[in-house]
């Protein structure tokens, strides 16, 4: 369900990048751009929304309802652990002697052994 939901909050957030980017601004006419009419056509009413303006609204809210159900979601999975709950004794480490090294040791001069020389 999570990943699913990622996936589709990945697409629409991608889609409502794509929107806003194509979209042309109000004062965009050729007019404008001259000074005739610039005020009257940046601050004055726009009407009913075209097919791109609605799209990008509902895209946008998508995306937001998307974002507080995933944080929901990712608040649920993660859980903090208190380090003073588990107050039990740690486990003794055990010991364990080292074995004798193969590496011959030194006897004193005048022995009998033939491996080390005097």
């Amino acid at each position: 369900m999570y990943e699913i939901l990622l996936v589709v909050y990945l697409i629409v957030a991608l889609a409502l990048v794509g929107f806003v980017l194509i979209q042309q601004g109000k004062g965009a006419d050729m007019g404008s751009s001259f000074g005739a009419g610039a005020s009257a056509t940046v601050f004055g009413s726009s009407g009913a929304g075209n097919f791109m303006t609605k799209t990008t609204t509902v895209l946008a809210t998508i995306f937001f309802v998307l974002s507080i159900v995933l944080g929901n979601l990712t608040a649920g999975q993660i859980k903090q652990t208190d380090q003073w709950e588990n107050l039990e004794a740690a486990p003794a480490v055990e010991t364990v002697e080292q074995p004798a090294s193969d590496v011959p040791v030194e006897e004193e001069k005048g022995s009998n052994n033939p491996d080390v020389p005097n």
